[in-house]
């Protein structure tokens, strides 16, 4: 028996359970993980809330970072002490231990700790598609991300920085603001303070950005739709304050805009694309290119007061939950 965080049914963050669980052996194709560190989406809370549906009662969580303890009949490439991470699917997680396809994982430098690499697989894959393959950012391109020190956003500001494109943030917060521009953002606007919509078309003179980064969801959609350049890219990729309402299509014809809602796994369809994926991310981590903030560590048995925090605006950067053997 090993301890996991199990849902019955869905609800606020009282409902996640801690208690003892089953884990077999791994079969063909499959290896057994002893999980170092998990990484804590926003889409863990969808799952637990019931916005996102999956069968009850199940094991939240879609990131995390381990050493091989098992691996089934036959497998080869992977081996009993390797360190290896994973994301998107199987879910599960929030949990000790674990078996996964072999091929959900892909190998961790040892310059990465588990840690980093928990808190930067689903995150970093992430912003690796929104940058690289939904919209190909740049030099010369101009962009808005929203909640620039979030965990996804922090990365995207970085990493468009890098790319040499003019990155625009929005943040809640002075504290995150200093972040956002320690990441690579040119202007941070305090949203809270400041109609973002109207301080983008200041910065841009009136131009508009390339492309939105919009992971907020109903309360920035439609200022976004508005910050957008004549051919403009809206990226929807997270609703962290409701789903936005419906938009018609005549609203988007203004301005030839597209609109794009992207899905992680329809971007990693085959192992060796997350491979390329994961590695770029791994390799842009080690030079340096992406700093990752692991601006929270929790218990995995605390995971309840985590999802509370990050619900109530409390944390910036990534979350990471441990096993409470690892702390031990």
């Amino acid at each position: 028996m090993v301890k996991a965080i199990r849902v019955y049914e869905h609800g606020g963050p009282e409902v996640l359970k801690f208690e003892d669980v089953e884990v077999g052996q791994p079969k063909e194709g499959e290896i057994r993980l002893k999980i170092k560190a998990v990484g804590l989406n926003f889409y863990d809370i969808y799952f637990r809330k019931g916005v996102k549906k999956t069968a009850l009662p199940f094991i939240p969580g879609v990131e995390a970072a381990g050493v091989v303890t098992a691996v089934g009949p036959g497998l080869i490439g992977l081996k009993v002490g390797d360190l290896v991470a994973y994301s998107g699917v199987p879910m599960g997680a929030y949990a000790e231990e674990m078996i996964l396809p072999a091929t959900s994982v892909v190998p961790v430098p040892s310059s990465v700790s588990p840690i980093v690499a928990a808190s930067v697989m689903l995150k970093g894959v992430t912003a690796q598609f929104l940058l690289r393959q939904c919209f190909k950012v740049e030099a010369g391109h101009t962009l808005l991300v929203h909640a620039a020190a979030g965990a996804v956003g922090s990365l995207l500001c970085q990493w468009a920085n890098a790319l040499g494109a003019t990155v625009i943030g929005t943040v809640s917060s002075e504290a995150k603001a200093a972040q956002a521009t320690e990441d690579g953002c040119h202007h941070v606007i305090l949203y809270k303070k400041e109609d973002f919509a109207a301080r983008v078309n200041e910065i841009t003179s009136g131009n508009g950005v390339d492309v939105v980064y919009d992971s907020v969801g109903k309360d920035t959609f439609e200022g976004s739709l508005a910050c957008l350049k004549t051919r403009g890219w809206m990226i929807s990729f997270g609703q962290s304050s409701g789903a936005p309402d419906p938009v018609p299509l005549s609203i988007l014809a203004e301005k030839s805009l597209f609109l794009t809602r992207p899905t992680y796994l329809q971007f990693i369809t085959t192992p060796d694309k997350l491979l390329e994926c994961a590695g770029e991310v791994f390799a842009n981590v080690t030079a340096g290119v992406l700093k990752v903030r692991v601006n929270h560590t929790y218990p995995l048995s605390q995971a309840a007061q985590a999802h509370a925090d990050v619900e109530n605006r409390q944390t910036a950067g990534s979350i990471v939950l441990i096993p409470d053997f690892s702390i031990c």
